[in-house]
């Protein structure tokens, strides 16, 4: 699978909803256009902290998006050119798809240093 860049999280409490699709078939240049445009239109909104996401050569993607609190994710949610998105979505483009929405309470982490990172 292929990564996107390393993003610093959010400190809790933040929410992330979690995007699991499954394209029908390969990605289209109108697909790649309108993810685009989602992915730079819901970077404007009020709530959002960023996002991380992983695709992979057979159509899998997995994208998770951090928010502010759930009144935000509902505001996005309900955008007219987002809900425009949804609906080509299921007509033309996904396969499947899950969203999953938790709330982050608290994180962890373990980073090894070594030598070379050091010097």
């Amino acid at each position: 699978m292929e990564s996107s860049p390393s993003l610093d999280r959010p400190q809790p409490p933040y929410y992330a909803v979690i995007i699991t699709t499954q394209l029908r078939g390969e990605e289209s240049p109108d697909y790649r256009e309108m993810s685009t445009r989602m992915t730079e239109l819901g970077a404007k909104q009020p709530g959002y902290l960023g996002r991380q996401g992983m695709s992979d050569s057979e159509g899998r993607d997995l994208s998770i998006i951090y928010y502010r609190d759930e009144e935000s994710i509902r505001a996005w949610k309900a955008d007219l050119e987002h809900l425009e998105a949804q609906r080509l979505g299921k007509e033309r483009w996904y396969q499947s798809y899950t969203v999953e929405v938790a709330r982050v309470e608290r994180e962890y982490s373990f980073s090894r240093v070594t030598q070379d990172d050091a010097s």
